[in-house]
């Protein structure tokens, strides 16, 4: 199996190069990612739980689904791309917010990120791909933000730093 690469990119988001998935996260290089959220009708956020033999978070929840891009692919194609590999449907999304962030992890990984947020909607249930995803529920925004705060080490530390960062784009129903 081929791989993975990662693109590399500087604090305007321009590309810059490409590296080894694992090679940028050893090094802690700055590359591109996007983390796609999706909501239902009744505004409450599809949640994912990482799956145990993730190399770095297994077992924690997190956004619907996230990843990096591919060379030559916009965010949009990636998030559809990725939403249907883990997630097991696709569905229209938009681009919301995007940031820097880097969180190390104690297996000696670490992420840094230009992260692209990615909104869509859907009203079904998933087809999850065990390979990647261990469960997923859907969550009120209000009880996900309490959760977080009362429950922290369940939570991804990418998840953490979008959520705290991104409700107040998302939050317009309270």
């Amino acid at each position: 199996m081929k791989e993975e690469k990662v693109i590399l990119v500087n604090e305007k988001d321009e590309q810059i190069g490409l590296m080894s998935k694992m090679e940028a996260h050893e090094k802690a290089v700055l590359h591109r990612a996007f983390s796609v959220f999706i909501f239902n009708d009744k505004n409450e956020l599809m949640l994912q739980q990482r799956a145990m033999n993730k190399y770095h978070s297994p077992g924690l929840w997190t956004n619907t689904c996230c990843s990096h891009q591919r060379d030559g692919e916009t965010n949009i194609q990636a998030g559809k791309r990725r939403l249907q590999e883990e997630m097991g449907f696709v569905a229209d999304l938009k681009e919301s917010i995007s940031f820097i962030y880097k969180a190390p992890f104690d297996n000696g990984l670490t992420e840094h990120e230009f992260d692209h947020v990615l909104i869509g909607n859907y009203e079904n249930e998933p087809i999850i791909n065990l390979e990647e995803v261990a469960s997923w529920k859907w969550m009120p925004l209000e009880n996900v933000k309490t959760n977080i705060s009362l429950h922290p080490e369940l939570y991804t530390a990418w998840f953490k730093v979008i959520f705290d960062k991104f409700y107040k784009h998302i939050n317009i129903k309270s």
